[in-house]
């Protein structure tokens, strides 16, 4: 057990747009969202999937929605993350693969605080310094 002054080091998970989307419809995956606290792992979204998400909200679903992001930690994006993303779509770009600018910068969210990041969609996630993990989608 740490001590008082000992910092415990807590597991990062960023939920993709994929994963929260299924996390509002009730999906299995509300409940594996839901009980990640009690497993240790703190969840964090960015800016870039709250407008994925409020784009297609209903008005009866935003009471749901508000509460979805009310209980996770919001990654910054600044200028770090943003060169970050935009070396990997101009890298990949150079090899022929395009990569969406939104999925960039999810990517660069999560590798700049440190968390894994839950898709549904891996195969947009190639960046080699982002651990993913795939979740599938209810629909899929």
């Amino acid at each position: 057990m740490p001590g008082r002054n000992e910092r415990v080091e807590v597991a990062r998970l960023l939920l993709d747009s994929t994963v929260l989307i299924d996390a509002l419809r009730g999906s299995p995956v509300a409940a594996r969202v839901a009980g990640l606290r009690r497993m240790g792992i703190e969840p964090w979204a960015c800016a870039i999937s709250a407008e994925e998400i409020w784009r297609g909200v209903r008005t009866s679903e935003e009471p749901s929605v508000r509460r979805l992001f009310g209980g996770l930690r919001i990654a910054p994006l600044g200028v770090a993350e943003g060169a970050r993303a935009g070396t990997w779509r101009r890298q990949f770009a150079q090899q022929g693969v395009t990569l969406h600018q939104a999925d960039c910068l999810i990517a660069a969210a999560a590798a700049g605080v440190g968390a894994c990041l839950a898709t549904a969609n891996v195969a947009d996630f190639p960046m080699p310094d982002v651990t993913i993990e795939h979740w599938p989608s209810a629909s899929s």
